[in-house]
Parts: structure tokens; C-alpha cells; sequence
């Protein structure tokens, strides 16, 4: 008899009474997601899966003690590479907030290394208590009008469907190419469908006759909802829309007008993009229920949304519920408005308790082969001039707390036709330089609502293409933060006067770094604390925010290695207007 027909066997046996199971959970309250209930009976566990709720004896016996048991959390849509710990890190960081299973989409690190990317990011998933499955990206580069350090074709992506981790395929961000029918893109899309996987969409400021092309494409979510009504359209359309709280885009407050009971099905919680200081500060989607509670809602809807309905979103029918059949990865809950995560479980095993993990975990998979990723000559200041034909200029503008920007025209400070930052206008210098392929590229760009007072600040995540983006007061301090972040791999840096300030070094694609989390907390605090000496007190980050002005799919006007460009008008534009 093979192993999973004797397993199989167990299970039966322990679910019929016919055998105890290994283990049972008594007194608890058992989060219902089907019925919105609260069930006060037994849950037996047998090989790490569910096989009964009723009255059960057990080899090991747990006293939940009245706590009330619940499904295990699922992200729906998160960047490991963003909170810029390996995948080892990250499940030490979530599992405590009790998220038991993540959806991660590897195209950061993808855009920058490719498929060797992707496969250290399995590679290092394997074996954690953390349940991590991936969408393979399917926009690398994200658009052509940029330069990453990778192209993947839908040829390239095949074999990786083959692995037990890999879900479907990951946020289409090109809208242009599936409304042009590109054949690229539809070799990538029916590669899943004729697999049976799920697409996920990005219909960043794309309307609903856009959804209905995203929806005919066979594309079946989105995460880039900013309101209500955007919601309401694509719930309109029988998409599934992903409600997200990450540390730049906080849209979930919002949509959540949106949300009734009647339509809450087809809703789920997710990150996107969190920044590790915040998921230790704040949560993850703990603090996505948290919030949508503390907005009225029911807390058994907020649960369902952020258990069941996230497994069925991919086909996750062993996930996102206590019942038998069902994976046992559950959390003992001491206050359900509160959202106190005392005990996390996974497959039947303690992992994590009192915000801590106590199982081990060890990182043991190489990555030096991932980290001789910039690849620039020394610049000058001579190469951040930004020549002007007038006084006015296209400006980037940010909005706090949002991806999306605004398209300014403003007057600037010139000399000698060249643009000057001003601190008193909040206008300063921006810079994307391509970092991979040794091109010289430099896009220069200006921004207002950064609000530096002195010095600049530096990132090689720089999303999707992840080209080194600089911002600063002053031509000098840039020029230094690029050469620093060349000795130092990639990272995060603050410079004053020709002197770092604090940096956060990330060898592994320039986007990872290879130390511990609460390390890596160390040196984020450090970074927060240099950034209030060269003068933000803005209330949002500002490193996350810069790396998302080089993100050229989400509106209005970013900026790449290659020049400033209008989403909206899917262009490169001039910084003098016309």
C-alpha cells in the first residue's frame, strides 16, 4: 500500500472513531466561516488535517480553554522581496500574527535575476511552517519602457508549473498588451488556462470596459482598487477583488464601502507591498481584519474574508477553514474583536506562540550567485543636470499613502536653464539609473510632497525594474548616495553632506538582505531616525514611496531609466511642456 492510501486510511479510521486521532482540541470555539457560527464541540486531527468536529478522543489532547479556534490567515497577494528579508525571515515574521499561507508573486527579484531568482525564492520555501505558494510573474520587464535585468517569455515560465508551490500566473500589469491581443502575453495566459490555473489581474486606473477585456482575457482579481466604485465595478464583472493595506498603498478603509454582506464573497485581504518595520509593528492581515472590525463589520465576515474566501480565489480546497477534510493550520484566538493571536498552528504543529516563532528555522539555501547585481560606471554631477527650456516644468507629485501620483505643472528655480531643487517649493531632484545591463541610463525627473530638507535618499527597490532611484536637495549628496549603494550591493541609504547617514545594505538582487529580521529592524530604525535629521516629518514612507515613482503601470507620471513618462498616455514625456 502507497503512502497516501495508507495516510488516507488513518484519517478515515480516526474520523469514524474507529481509532483515536493523534490529536484534539477540546473546549474551544470554533470559528465557523461557512455559516458565520460559533461551533462548541471537538476538533480531531489525524497526519496534520482535519478529520472530524463532534465529540473525539485523542493520543494528545489540547484544552483551547474557551479560546475561540480559527482558520489560519491567508495573504492573497504579497511581495516577500518587499519587507527585504528571505522567505525563511518573512515566515518568522507573519506566523506569529497567526498568517499561515501567502500568495507571493517573485517578480521583483525575478525582474532583476530572472528565473534564478524565481527558483531561490521556491527553493528557500521549502520546508517552513509557512505555507508559501507562488504566482509566476508574467511582466518581466513590466513594460518596455524601461530596462530590467530580465526578460522571461512564456516558453521560460513553463517547466516552473510543475512544481507543487507554483499556483498560476502573476499580476498582468500590461493592460495595452492584452487589449492589443500581444502574442506574448497570450502565450503566458493560455499556458494557465489550458492548466486550469488562476491569472491574476493589476488594473491599475483601468475602467470597467478595461475589466470587461481583463475578464474576457480570463484574468479573475485585482489588488489595485483605490475606490469604492472601482471595486464595485469588477465585483460587477465577477472578478475577485483583493482588498490591500500595505505601507505605501492603504486602500482597504476605502473599499470597504464597498463590501456588504451580499458581495463579501468575493472579497479577500491582502499586503501587496509591507515593509518589514510595519508588519512587526502593525501586523499583516491581522491588522487587515483589525480594521475592517474596527469599520463595523461583522468579525466572523472579516474572518471568512480573510481565510475561506482567499482559498477559493486559487483553488485552495484544503485551506481556509476548520472542518474536516481541511488542512489543520488554526489559531487559538483569546479576543476576536481584537484579533490576539495566543497560539498559531500548522498541519497540526505548534509554531508559533505569544508573538514568537518556536520551531526552527534555518536558512540553507545559497544565494551568492544572486548578488553581483549593480552593474553602473561612477557618475557625475554634470550627468543630473536637467536641462529646461522655460521656468515651468512637469512635475511628479506624490499623494501620501497611495502608488498613484499627480501630473503638476509648476514653476521652478533655474539657472542657466538648469533646474534647481528648492526646499521652500518641496521641489527636488529624482533619478532612476539602470543598474543591470551597463547601459548609462539615467531618467531625471522632478518631485514635489518628498519634502527633504537637506541631504538625499537612495534605493535599488525600485519597483518593477528595480534601477537604482535617488532623490535629494543637492547634486552632491545624490552622487554619493549611487556610489555608496554600488560598494554596498544595493540597499537603502540616507546621505547629508557627502556623509551616510544610516543604510541598509541588500546584496541578494539589491532587494534582499541576508541578515536576521530583527537585524534588519535595527537598521530600519536607524534609517527612520536619519531621515527625521535631514528633515521629513511627513506621516508616510518615504523610501516606499520612492520606489514606487519608477513604476511606470500605475497612474499618473513616474519615471524610468529611460525618462519621465504619463501613464496615461502610455509615453515618455518631455520635462519642459510643450
Amino acid at each position: 500500500m502507497d503512502v497516501k492510501k495508507r495516510e488516507l486510511k488513518r484519517k478515515i479510521s480516526a474520523s469514524s472513531k474507529r481509532e483515536p486521532a493523534q490529536l484534539v482540541i477540546k473546549n474551544g470555539k470554533i470559528v465557523d466561516v461557512f455559516n458565520l457560527e460559533i461551533i462548541e464541540q471537538d476538533i480531531a486531527i489525524t497526519d496534520g488535517a482535519i478529520v472530524g468536529i463532534g465529540d473525539y478522543e485523542g493520543e494528545q489532547i489540547i484544552d483551547a480553554k474557551g479560546q475561540y479556534v480559527c482558520p489560519g490567515f491567508i495573504d492573497g497577494h504579497v511581495h516577500i522581496e518587499s519587507a527585504m528579508v528571505t522567505p525563511e525571515e518573512f515566515a518568522k515574521v507573519v506566523l506569529p500574527h497567526g498568517v499561515t499561507t501567502i500568495i507571493a508573486d517573485p517578480h521583483e527579484i525575478a525582474n532583476v535575476s530572472g528565473l534564478a531568482g524565481i527558483q531561490y525564492m521556491i527553493d528557500a520555501s521549502e520546508n517552513l511552517p509557512l505555507n508559501i505558494y507562488y504566482m509566476l510573474p508574467s511582466c518581466v520587464p513590466a513594460t518596455p519602457f524601461e530596462n530590467a535585468g530580465a526578460v522571461l517569455t512564456a516558453e521560460d515560465l513553463q517547466s516552473l508549473y510543475d512544481h507543487p508551490k507554483v499556483l498560476g500566473l502573476g499580476e498582468v500589469m500590461d493592460y495595452p498588451a492584452v487589449h492589443n491581443g500581444n502574442e506574448e502575453m497570450l502565450n503566458k495566459i493560455l499556458d494557465a488556462k489550458k492548466r486550469a490555473r488562476p491569472v491574476d489581474g493589476h488594473a491599475a486606473g483601468v475602467n470597467k470596459d478595461g475589466i470587461n477585456v481583463y475578464m474576457t482575457a480570463g484574468i479573475r482579481n485585482d489588488h489595485e482598487c483605490v475606490t469604492p466604485s472601482e471595486a464595485k465595478e469588477r465585483l460587477q464583472r465577477g472578478m475577485y477583488v483583493m482588498l490591500r493595506e500595505g505601507s505605501a498603498a492603504k486602500d482597504l478603509e476605502a473599499l470597504l464601502e464597498a463590501v456588504t454582506e451580499k458581495n463579501a464573497r468575493r472579497c479577500l485581504f491582502v499586503t501587496d507591498d509591507k515593509h518589514l518595520d510595519d508588519l512587526i509593528l502593525e501586523g499583516s492581515i491581522d491588522h487587515n481584519i483589525r480594521l475592517t472590525i474596527n469599520k463595523g463589520f461583522d468579525p466572523l465576515l472579516a474572518i471568512q474574508i480573510a481565510t475561506l474566501n482567499a482559498a477559493e480565489c486559487f483553488g485552495l480546497t484544503t485551506k481556509g477553514a476548520i472542518a474536516p477534510g481541511y488542512d489543520a493550520d488554526f489559531l487559538l484566538l483569546s479576543d476576536i474583536e481584537e484579533m490576539k493571536v495566543n497560539q498559531v498552528y500548522t498541519a497540526g504543529e505548534l509554531v508559533a506562540e505569544k508573538g514568537k516563532v518556536i520551531t526552527e528555522i534555518t536558512p540553507t539555501r545559497p544565494f551568492t550567485h544572486l548578488t553581483d547585481s549593480i552593474k553602473i560606471d561612477p557618475i557625475s554631477e554634470q550627468d543630473l543636470q536637467i536641462k529646461l527650456d522655460s521656468s515651468t516644468a512637469n512635475i511628479i507629485e506624490i499623494i501620501p499613502n497611495s502608488l498613484v501620483t499627480k501630473h503638476v505643472i509648476e514653476t521652478v528655480d533655474v539657472d542657466n536653464y538648469s533646474f534647481i531643487p528648492s526646499v521652500q517649493k518641496d521641489q527636488l531632484k529624482l533619478a532612476v539609473i539602470e543598474r543591470h545591463r551597463h547601459t548609462g541610463n539615467i531618467g531625471l525627473g522632478i518631485v514635489k510632497g518628498l519634502s527633504l530638507q537637506s541631504g538625499a535618499i537612495a534605493s535599488t527597490v525600485a519597483h518593477d525594474s528595480h534601477n537604482i532611484v535617488v532623490a535629494g536637495t543637492n547634486d552632491a549628496d545624490m552622487v554619493t548616495a549611487v556610489h555608496e549603494m554600488k560598494k554596498r550591493k544595493g540597499g537603502l541609504i540616507v546621505v547629508e553632506n557627502g556623509k551616510v547617514m544610516a543604510a541598509l545594505s541588500l546584496p541578494i538582487a539589491g532587494l534582499i538582505s541576508t541578515q536576521d529580521f530583527t537585524t534588519i529592524d535595527k537598521d530600519l530604525k536607524a534609517l527612520n531616525q536619519s531621515l527625521r535629521q535631514i528633515g521629513f516629518s511627513k506621516s508616510f514612507n518615504p523610501f516606499l514611496t520612492l520606489s514606487f515613482l519608477a513604476l511606470p503601470v500605475i497612474p499618473v507620471l513616474k519615471l524610468t531609466d529611460l525618462g519621465l513618462f504619463d501613464v496615461k498616455q502610455f509615453k515618455h514625456i518631455s520635462i519642459s511642456p510643450l
